[in-house]
């Protein structure tokens, strides 16, 4: 598909926290080896991860797209066959753990994506689940375009460290924690562990509101599905 960005699946990024601060005339600033790989939001945050690193490699450039398939050493902006592809998820709940909670789940595929989406989350209301299931409806997207590699953003760790950690020990107890207890979402995990079986799939954290594109306009997304009415 010629709208998807691919990454190569070579390739583990440590996605930094930035800040807004000051950004000059835009520009970002990436960093594909120094002592934390990303993109920088200032000159400043970039060169205290290449000074006097060895063999540092950054570049300045004039969009975020272009700063991140830097850092990826990737030089095609176009996805290709073998090659991962890159997605943003992101939930939302107004008035969370109140009896008029409204969630919604954003997922952000690239700028004027077909695919991009923001819904409402049909069942409970609550911003953990609505994260869960932003991942599921991207993986879901995925396998009906028969992508089966995912590098897949989000801000949520309890999503990231649920999928790529305690999954496999509540599966062992039954779906059960250590203490015995239910697991909480036990039903929202168990479908997107099931989702992800037979994908390749990179989880990455991205800090939310910190100026990342992707995030923001899956953040969007997901807003606007919380405005909707249940199905």
């Amino acid at each position: 598909m010629s709208w998807l960005l691919p990454l190569s699946h070579t390739v583990t990024l440590t996605v930094v926290h930035v800040r807004r601060g000051i950004c000059g005339l835009g520009m970002y600033y990436a960093v594909r080896r120094g002592r934390k790989t990303g993109v920088f939001l200032s000159w400043t945050e970039c060169k205290a991860q290449v000074d006097r690193f060895p063999a540092a490699r950054f570049k300045k450039f004039a969009t975020e797209d272009e700063a991140w398939a830097f850092v990826r050493n990737s030089s095609s902006p176009e996805g290709s066959k073998g090659e991962s592809v890159v997605v943003y998820t992101d939930g939302c709940c107004s008035s969370n753990g109140r009896n008029r909670a409204r969630a919604g789940i954003g997922v952000y595929w690239g700028p004027g994506h077909p695919l991009n989406v923001g819904v409402r989350l049909p069942g409970r209301q609550t911003n953990q689940r609505a994260e869960i299931h932003a991942a599921c409806k991207a993986i879901m997207q995925a396998r009906a375009q028969n992508i089966s590699k995912l590098v897949l953003y989000t801000d949520s760790m309890f999503t990231i460290n649920g999928i790529t950690s305690w999954v496999q020990g509540w599966k062992k107890n039954g779906w059960r924690t250590s203490t015995g207890k239910d697991v909480i979402n036990k039903e929202d995990f168990m479908e997107l562990d099931e989702l992800s079986q037979g994908m390749d799939i990179k989880w990455m954290h991205i800090p939310g509101h910190s100026g990342f594109v992707g995030n923001e306009e899956a953040d969007r997304l997901a807003r606007e599905g919380a405005k909707q009415s249940e199905n």
